[in-house]
């Protein structure tokens, strides 16, 4: 679905500029969406706006997604989804290669501003990433959405049935009973880290007969061939549901927060104070149980994220 313009010269001009800063024009959005419930915004005509995102699946369905709304408001999109790496999204966000893509509390809060206890609620976290971006990168935030990409445990929907195990104490104080099933598969990192398996196994005080170490991506199969009872897992991935499995809530909260929002330079909110209203309905609109669905139908259906996107802005009556 990506497309570049080099067939036209003002693209051809652009793409030597952004791609001589490490980046790769898409394309225009591939898409003629007609206004739905995002109505034309006057201010917003014709206004060149470039949306980025990272290069994992959720992200990149996202900003096709304010790609999309911001088209049906009037705006000039610039499709630069699909960055390589969180830090190099950033720096282009930052350096004003990109005017508008969606971060993460936790990501933003541990990752680009240093701090390494995370905050357990999800809007004090976001108020907290919010003030400190602003302060220290003149980057500000829009409302956050109720999709939060964290970590947690993971099991069969089988198992989790068969067990009546919905939440990391139940899954507690099942193995405290049952330690033989203490089987465990985390990533190599993940396994050592205190913001980790040592910190979530202090915090709950369940036991651990076996942990395995596997690659990342590699512990969802893991999970449902039965190698492991428990998998640590992406609370959105869309494997949860392509292989039945169940995630167990983290109702302790140790896991670091990582609600998705929309974010962008102060000044071009200044500039065009409208985004907010046509872009934060639709971070409202989500949640995780709709994103494990929609990276589903990339990851394990082999749809295209942009087409996903746009069925569901479609769906929800936003744009037509």
């Amino acid at each position: 679905m990506k497309h570049r313009l080099t067939a036209i010269l003002g693209a051809v001009l652009l793409t030597t500029s952004l791609t001589a800063c490490g980046l790769d024009v898409n394309a225009a959005l591939p898409y003629d969406v007609k206004p739905g419930s995002i109505r034309p915004v006057p201010s917003l005509d014709g206004v060149n706006v470039a949306v980025g995102s990272k290069d994992f699946t959720e992200n990149i369905i996202l900003g096709y997604m304010a790609e999309l709304a911001l088209s049906a408001a009037g705006a000039h999109v610039t499709d630069l989804t699909n960055i390589s790496g969180s830090n190099s999204a950033r720096q282009a966000l930052i350096n004003g290669q990109i005017d508008v893509s969606w971060e993460y509390t936790g990501t933003a809060w541990i990752s680009y501003q240093g701090n390494t206890q995370p905050i357990p609620d999800e809007k004090a976290q976001f108020d907290a990433a919010k003030k400190a971006d602003e302060e220290k990168f003149g980057i500000t935030w829009l409302d956050y959405s109720p999709v939060n990409d964290t970590y947690a445990f993971a099991t069969t929907e089988a198992y989790a049935r068969q067990h009546n195990l919905r939440s990391t104490s139940d899954l507690t104080e099942f193995l405290k009973q049952h330690p033989e099933q203490a089987v465990f598969c985390v990533e190599t990192e993940f396994a050592s880290r205190q913001d980790g398996f040592p910190g979530v196994q202090r915090t709950y005080g369940f036991p651990a007969t076996n942990v395995k170490t596997f690659g990342t991506g590699a512990i969802y199969a893991a999970v449902a061939s039965g190698t492991c009872n428990f998998g640590e897992i992406f609370t959105t991935d869309g494997r949860i549901a392509g292989l039945n499995l169940r995630v167990l809530a983290d109702d302790k909260r140790f896991f670091p927060q990582y609600n998705a929002a929309v974010t962008m330079k102060e000044e071009f909110l200044a500039a065009h104070p409208a985004v907010r209203e046509v872009l934060e309905p639709v971070a409202k609109a989500l949640d995780n149980q709709q994103m494990i669905e929609l990276c589903k139908q990339v990851d394990v259906d082999g749809r295209d994220p942009g087409e996903v996107a746009r069925d569901w802005m479609v769906s929800k009556g936003f744009v037509r």
